[in-house]
């Protein structure tokens, strides 16, 4: 097999926000030209399929502005640098809906934009669900809906829910039960 990967020759930052940073870079490729390659740094999130008794899944209405659109996506969030993805499921899935889990297993890793962003995104499936009351930061405003699987499975194929992260986990939930 050829080689593939690239060697980074130089790095600059050119933006620093709140939730992410931008950096350009000056690469080798391995045909030995240079190129340059812009790249979006996140330091990642979770998203949790949490099912209920009755295999509803819990969803959330939440306004999307790049899209400006309000999008269905299963419960998730953005980690804090350095946390386990595991504890920000946990805190996510009980500030979006209010739910605590009694088990919640690790459902694998999605990179959503590899080719210019950083993120990786945690899926998690949550059952054994108890409610105790949401705790929405103070910018978070959404509205939780629960959805049968199945009934959410026929919108992600019907193409009612673009959110890529949803998709994936209610499609790899419908393949294993």
């Amino acid at each position: 097999m050829s080689e593939l990967r690239e060697k980074t020759l130089s790095s600059r930052t050119v933006y620093e926000g709140k939730i992410l940073d931008l950096v350009c870079d000056d690469v080798r490729l391995p045909n030995g030209e240079d190129a340059k390659r812009e790249v979006v740094v996140h330091s990642g999130g979770v998203a949790v399929l949490a099912l209920t008794d009755q295999n509803e899944a819990l969803v959330v209405k939440q306004y999307r502005y790049p899209f400006a659109e309000v999008l269905l996506e299963i419960p998730a969030g953005k980690r804090n640098p350095g946390e386990d993805p595991r504890e920000c499921g946990i805190r996510e899935l009980k500030e979006e809906t209010g739910a605590v889990a009694a088990s919640f297993t690790p459902f694998g890793v999605v990179y959503p934009t590899p080719a210019y962003v950083s993120e990786k995104i945690h899926l998690f499936l949550a059952r054994g669900l108890t409610f105790t009351g949401q705790s929405l930061d103070p910018d978070e405003f959404l509205e939780v809906e629960k959805i049968p699987l199945r009934t959410l499975g026929e919108m992600v194929m019907a193409g009612k829910i673009p959110d890529a992260k949803t998709q994936i986990a209610v499609l790899k939930a419908l393949k294993q039960f």
